[in-house]
């Protein structure tokens, strides 16, 4: 056994701080890709790791053993990314689409966004691609009617789309959160909804109200929604067969069954719908659920109308291929955080962040301040749910909390923030696609703000915290001993 050291704080808070500076000035200011700045951030803390006595290959040993702890999540994002190819081509998300914008009606225009979106994410598990897709539909919609606020429109459509992005079993950041917490996928989920349920009724009772100011209807938006609604009955069949991808994703949820398994089934089903239906070939069909559909797959010559643009954002998605950026920043961000828990810099920051925490509600509030801390820094959705994760959770397990509260709380301060932060990549996509600035329709995304009143709330009056049982502490206290324990060298 060779000597090591504890870090003290300030060399633990070392490479948290060189990766704070480097993805502010690098991502944020200098426009640079995430993953290099997680690299170098790596090295400071492996040249730390080397200083404290440990060597290259227990760094390596630490960061294995994460990778392997949260690989049956990414497995789940690369099933994911095949899923909503096969749905594309299969029809099923087309019809979703077709019948969502049949709903809308001028008085109603925001709560409808607001529903609309929510389903669509809901069964996509994108929150951008529901913005790009229906939120841009929604978004003509409302240009062409007198009368109407596009900064609530907009507001209503991030408010959806982050409802569905946390609740859908398709979202990455919803995968990536409860793997983190290491908690069951559909365990994760169902705990989430005692914040998000709350968030989205404020939103939708404030989108309600908001309605009735309209003063008048304007026809010119039905027009782009009947170009959009025309081309795609045009391009797709329906029929009964295209919603039972959908069942049995919404039954295996329910039921419990294995995520992977249950995903494969529904895209199996959405593929012979693509092929007997849809008339789409088997070399088409496999290419859609590895790169994606594409609108060319629709035929050579096919007419996409006048609404062209429009169809090719919302049908150009999915696919396996699509999935590997969150994949290699998922690996890069895990690398980053073995280190630190090679050199137990984890343990000594968590031990510094809960002396300010002496309840259960002041423990979700530190949560909260270090989920705005790294998604206000780093401006990374997938970083800012896997260092908190990391961080905070061998603390909730020797509090008797179960880790998938603090997968819900870091949701609530990191996933649904970053769109209303108008610096972080999110907040600037969608100012961008919605032609509305941050600011604009930070108000009227409700949903967006409202998650950590409800999570500090239930904190302190202890509604919806769950406890572990004795048993369950004890094992987990185990796998965190196992996981702290010194490598043979």
């Amino acid at each position: 056994m060779r000597d090591t050291k504890m870090p003290n704080l300030g060399l633990a808070l070392t490479p948290i701080i060189a990766m704070f500076l480097l993805m502010g000035i690098g991502s944020v200011g200098l426009g640079l890709p995430a993953e290099p700045m997680l690299i170098i951030s790596a090295i400071v803390a492996g040249i730390i790791a080397i200083y404290l006595g440990y060597t290259y290959n227990d760094m390596i040993s630490t960061i294995a053993e994460k990778i392997a702890k949260v690989m049956p999540a990414l497995l789940i994002l690369i099933s994911v990314g095949l899923l909503i190819g096969a749905w594309m081509i299969g029809g099923t998300i087309p019809m979703l689409i077709y019948y969502g914008l049949e709903i809308v009606s001028p008085t109603y225009l925001y709560i409808t966004a607001l529903v609309v979106t929510s389903i669509v994410a809901v069964c996509t598990g994108t929150s951008w691609g529901s913005v790009g897709t229906i939120g841009v539909a929604f978004m003509g919609v409302a240009l062409g009617m007198e009368g109407v606020n596009i900064a609530i429109v907009a507001g209503a459509v991030v408010s959806g789309a982050y409802f569905g992005d946390k609740l859908s079993p398709l979202s990455d950041t919803t995968n990536l959160a409860a793997a983190v917490t290491r908690t069951d996928l559909f365990v994760h989920i169902k705990h989430l909804l005692y914040t998000t349920v709350p968030s989205w009724l404020v939103a939708a009772v404030v989108l309600f109200i908001a309605g009735f100011t309209i003063d008048a209807e304007g026809a010119a938006g039905s027009e782009k929604v009947a170009a959009i609604n025309g081309t795609l009955s045009t391009a797709f069949s329906w029929n009964i067969m295209l919603i039972v991808p959908v069942l049995i994703i919404l039954i295996g949820s329910m039921k419990k069954f294995p995520t992977i398994p249950v995903m494969l089934t529904s895209s199996a089903v959405a593929m012979f719908n693509a092929v007997v239906f849809q008339g789409f070939s088997i070399s088409d069909t496999f290419s859609s659920i590895v790169s994606g559909f594409n609108t060319t797959m629709l035929g050579e010559g096919f007419d996409l109308g006048t609404a062209s643009d429009d169809i090719m954002r919302l049908l150009n998605r999915g696919g396996m291929s699509g999935m590997m950026g969150t994949l290699l920043i998922a690996f890069c961000a895990l690398a980053f955080a073995g280190i630190l828990a090679t050199t137990k810099s984890l343990e000594v920051i968590v031990e510094a962040l809960l002396k300010f925490a002496k309840n259960t509600g002041s423990i979700i509030l530190t949560t909260i301040a270090t989920g705005l801390l790294t998604i206000s820094t780093t401006c990374n959705g997938q970083v800012s749910i896997l260092m908190p994760g990391e961080l905070l959770r061998p603390a909730y397990i020797k509090r008797g909390l179960h880790p998938k509260n603090l997968g819900r709380t870091i949701e609530d301060s990191a996933s649904i923030i970053e769109p209303i932060l108008p610096w972080t990549a999110a907040g600037a996509y969608m100012a961008a696609t919605l032609g509305v600035a941050t600011i604009e329709y930070l108000p009227w995304a409700t949903l967006c703000w409202t998650g950590i009143f409800f999570a500090s709330l239930w904190g302190f009056t202890g509604f919806g915290i769950a406890k572990l049982t004795p048993e369950e502490q004890a094992e987990m206290l185990k796998e965190l001993e196992a996981e702290s324990a010194p490598v043979a060298r």
